[in-house]
C-alpha cells in the first residue's frame, strides 16, 4: 500500500509538473532572447561608456535592459496571441503546426507536449459535466466516460452524450449517446479522471464511490 501511494504521488507529480516546466522553459528562453534587444535600447538611451565608470547607474543600466526584456517578451506573447486569434493567424499557425508535424522525432514532441497542456487546460475540463462508469465495449467491462451534455430521446427519456477517451492519449475517443439508467455515477472529478486516464491506470483510488 505504502509503495503504491509512493508511485501514485510521483506519477502524479510529474505528470502535473510538465505543463508547468514546460512554460516555464518557453518564457526563460523567451526572456534571454529579447534581453539582447533590451540592452540594445538601453545603450541607445544611455552612454554605456559613460556609466560604466559609475557602479550605482551601470547596475541600474543592467536593471533596465532586463525590465524592457521583459517587457518585450510579454508584448511579443501578447501580438502572438492576437495574430493567432484572427483568421489569418490561424492558417499561419496551422502551416506551422504542419511543418513541425512532417519532422521525424519533433513531430511525437511535440504533438505529446501540446496534447498533454490541452489536456489539463481548465477550459477543457470544464467542458465536461461529471464523471460516469459504463459497461463499453460489452457487458461487464466498465469503462470511464466524461458526460458532455445532455438529450432526450423519442420516449422523453434523458440521455447522456458521452466522450470516452482513449488510454493514454486521452485527445482521442469515442462519442456515444446512451440511456442515463445505463450509466452509473461517480464522484471522480474530471481532472482525476484524465489523471487515471493518462496514466494508464497507475494513479487512481482505491475504491470508486457509485452514487
Amino acid at each position: 500500500m505504502f509503495m503504491n501511494n509512493v508511485r501514485k504521488y510521483i506519477i502524479t507529480g510529474i505528470i502535473s509538473i510538465i505543463p508547468l516546466a514546460l512554460t516555464y522553459w518557453l518564457i526563460k528562453y523567451l526572456f534571454i532572447f529579447f534581453s539582447e534587444p533590451g540592452k540594445y535600447i538601453v545603450d541607445i538611451i544611455f552612454n554605456y561608456t559613460f556609466i560604466k565608470s559609475l557602479p550605482f547607474i551601470f547596475n541600474l543600466y543592467v536593471y533596465f535592459s532586463y525590465v524592457i526584456g521583459f517587457l518585450l517578451t510579454i508584448l511579443f506573447l501578447f501580438f502572438l496571441g492576437g495574430i493567432i486569434s484572427n483568421v489569418f493567424g490561424k492558417k499561419l499557425y496551422s502551416l506551422f503546426e504542419s511543418f513541425l508535424n512532417k519532422i521525424p522525432i519533433v513531430n511525437k514532441v511535440y504533438q505529446t507536449t501540446k496534447q498533454i497542456t490541452n489536456t489539463f487546460t481548465k477550459d477543457n475540463t470544464k467542458a465536461f459535466q461529471k464523471v460516469v462508469l459504463i459497461e463499453y465495449p460489452r457487458d461487464n467491462l466498465w469503462t470511464l466516460a466524461m458526460v458532455s451534455g445532455e438529450t432526450l430521446n423519442r420516449n422523453n427519456e434523458k440521455c447522456y452524450k458521452l466522450f470516452v477517451p482513449t488510454t493514454p492519449n486521452p485527445t482521442s475517443g469515442f462519442l456515444l449517446i446512451i440511456n442515463s439508467k445505463n450509466a452509473i455515477e461517480t464522484n471522480i472529478s474530471v481532472e482525476e479522471a484524465m489523471e487515471i486516464i493518462i496514466s494508464a491506470g497507475m494513479i487512481s483510488p482505491d475504491k470508486f464511490d457509485i452514487k
